[in-house]
């Protein structure tokens, strides 16, 4: 019986503390007039502009993943992408390979974005920035096999969102 009422307490006061914990972080992803975006389109094959549907859903789902993971309890980021350019290009006088995606040393993935991180007590934190990764040709595990069509991008948004949000070990 005393098993039971100890399981029954702590139960009890596990549910009390989680109640009163911190909100979980939250990052909310706009695209600002996306049927305007450079290179957005992995099904376009370069010849129209904007952002097809599955780049902007792997993107906001990805930046979701790298706020649970850097950001504090309680904080809120608000990002809008203002513009796209995927890693490679589209290069039709191939003329076996029209669907495919050259990457070559000029055809860097970049972002343009502004963002707002919100936490109660202290003042917002906004920017405007152009996020891109020239070297994304270089970086180690690229070669790995994977048949991720955003690697490139999602490897520099997950440096860009660590250099600017994860939490800094006080000394």
């Amino acid at each position: 019986m005393h098993t039971v009422l100890r399981c029954a307490m702590l139960m009890a006061l596990s549910l009390h503390s989680m109640a009163h914990a911190a909100p979980a972080a939250q990052v909310e992803v706009r695209f600002d007039h996306p049927e305007q975006f450079r290179d957005a389109s992995l099904g376009s094959h370069g010849h129209v502009r904007g952002a097809d549907a599955y780049v902007m859903k792997t993107l906001t789902r990805y930046l979701q993943k790298l706020g649970r993971r850097y950001l504090q309890p309680g904080q809120r980021l608000a990002i809008d992408i203002r513009d796209i350019d995927l890693a490679g290009r589209f290069e039709p006088w191939h003329g076996q390979a029209y669907g495919v995606r050259f990457m070559r040393d000029i055809s860097w993935p970049t972002i343009d974005l502004s963002y707002t991180l919100s936490q109660a007590g202290k003042p917002d934190r906004q920017a405007r920035e152009r996020v891109s990764d020239r070297m994304y040709l270089s970086r180690p595990g690229r070669l790995t096999g994977s048949d991720d069509r955003l690697y490139a991008e999602k490897t520099m948004l997950d440096d860009w969102f660590r250099q600017r949000f994860a939490a800094r070990p006080s000394f």
